[in-house]
């Protein structure tokens, strides 16, 4: 007897429970065919787990209740492939007012009203960014206003899922990352987003941290480490005799290094090559004039290259008198900017 009442009461207990962490999003969907079914999906791990469906009266209106026991991820999607999906972030006990549109032309919900959730205003915010980014120079300036966006609300839980957009590049964008990861590991540390910044940020170098150390043998055969060079602003440039595009900024790299060379620039080459007779004539036939020339010819598992996680050339790392990391992958304007920002 006392144990069904023990078990009635603990019922009772997560019913309360369940109860006062729930949250409601009421809204409108309009756009989708009438009649389509749309299913919640709740990420868990990687896998979709279905925990509701919304059907659509005639206006297009709707209400949903969740539980979810700290802010969570859910996807909408429907019955229809033609259909894209929605992203709808929800916080316990939240009230969340939506109005959507669908978009067909861009397969996008736009959210045309966002009341009761600070997480889902900023995915309206970002995403109102891409869908106006429609001429070449919005275009352009697309990723800097997302980044700004961003950084802007760093805080907000929905930025660790957003920040993804840059995913592709990652390496120019890993400062991003670890501001927005800083400002939340300490109170979501169990979210999959956290995790993933986590996860994305192991062993990557940002701006402020320490160069390692490399320590390759040059053109003659002799060690050359690049903490030699301390004491000298150091461009450590990763390229290859064989990459196009490396050797299409060879002549500007050369001509920066003649410009700043006498006020303190070095430049420390490190070459992706495996064919030793083909990284000595890029030497030569581009002019690379500077000294500090090193390879194991490992290719792609170049030591030098495995140390600083680089999976592309060319790449650049720019570092201080001191040995600190100024900045990842500056090229053409941005380095020339940056150098004479440096020796002005």
């Amino acid at each position: 007897m006392k144990r069904i009442h023990l078990l009635i009461l603990l019922a009772i207990f997560t019913s309360c429970s369940l109860s006062a962490q729930r949250a409601t999003v009421t809204g409108t969907i309009t756009g989708i065919p009438q009649g389509t079914i749309v299913v919640i999906n709740e990420i868990a791990g990687d896998q979709l787990q279905p925990v509701d469906t919304i059907r659509l009266d005639e206006s297009g209106a709707f209400k949903l209740t969740l539980s979810p026991s700290s802010p969570t991820l859910y996807i909408l999607n429907t019955n229809s492939r033609d259909i894209g999906i929605f992203h709808l972030m929800v916080a316990p006990k939240e009230k969340i007012a939506i109005d959507l549109a669908y978009q067909p032309e861009h397969k996008i919900f736009k959210i045309n009203r966002c009341k009761g959730s600070r997480n889902m205003e900023l995915y309206r915010q970002f995403y109102d960014i891409i869908l106006n980014a429609n001429t070449p120079a919005q275009q352009s300036e697309k990723a800097g206003q997302i980044e700004q966006l961003l950084l802007q609300n760093k805080q907000l839980l929905m930025s660790a899922f957003l920040v993804t957009f840059f995913e592709q590049d990652f390496e120019n964008h890993a400062a991003l990352y670890s501001d927005i990861r800083n400002a939340l590991v300490k109170d979501h540390p169990d979210d999959p987003f956290v995790k993933h910044l986590n996860d994305r940020l192991k062993n990557v170098l940002l701006p402020g941290m320490e160069a390692p150390e490399i320590s390759m043998k040059d053109t003659e055969g002799n060690i050359r480490n690049l903490s030699d060079l301390r004491g000298d602003v150091v461009l450590i440039d990763f390229w290859a005799s064989w990459c196009g595009p490396c050797r299409r900024e060879n002549p500007n790299v050369v001509r920066l290094y003649k410009k700043y060379h006498d006020k303190g620039f070095e430049i420390y080459s490190v070459s992706l090559d495996k064919e030793r007779s083909a990284w000595l004539k890029a030497i030569k036939d581009d002019g690379l004039i500077w000294p500090n020339h090193v390879s194991d010819l490992n290719g792609w598992t170049s030591s030098g290259g495995k140390t600083y996680g680089i999976m592309s050339v060319p790449s650049t790392v720019l570092i201080d008198r001191q040995g600190k990391i100024i900045a990842r992958n500056l090229r053409g304007p941005e380095l020339e900017r940056k150098l004479a920002e440096l020796f002005q």
